[in-house]
């Protein structure tokens, strides 16, 4: 089972994929959790040890974001996460490193990455 770094790197960047794009809706959703956490296992041992994220890390955040398209889709990202991480402690380092994810894989938002996003909104 993934560690409670490796899940909170994914809530990350779930926030990424559910707020960074403002596509027209969609009638479903066609991100599934499973792609979400193909996506993001090779981020793991980045958000557990921080350092320069692996190439296939970066390779699934950008692509999770590129088919996080719609609000469905988005959210369905966000709650998939979320329901990954649930009751899992993390640390300060932990966070921070899934916060800065993003920027080190040269996805770049106008956004803070946060545990707390509302997967509604």
């Amino acid at each position: 089972m993934a560690s409670s770094g490796a899940l909170k790197l994914a809530s990350v960047v779930l926030i990424v994929c559910m707020a960074a794009t403002s596509a027209p809706e969609a009638a479903e959703a066609t991100v599934m959790c499973s792609d979400v956490v193909n996506h993001l296992l090779p981020c793991v041992s980045y958000v557990q040890n921080g350092g320069q994220p692996a190439a296939q890390c970066c390779n699934g955040v950008k692509t999770l974001f590129g088919q996080a398209r719609t609000k469905a889709d988005r959210q369905d990202v966000c709650k998939c996460i979320k329901s990954a991480v649930n009751g899992i402690p993390y640390s300060r380092f932990n966070l921070g490193n899934a916060a800065s994810l993003p920027d080190k894989c040269n996805l770049h938002l106008s956004y803070k990455i946060s545990p707390s996003t509302d997967c509604n909104q």
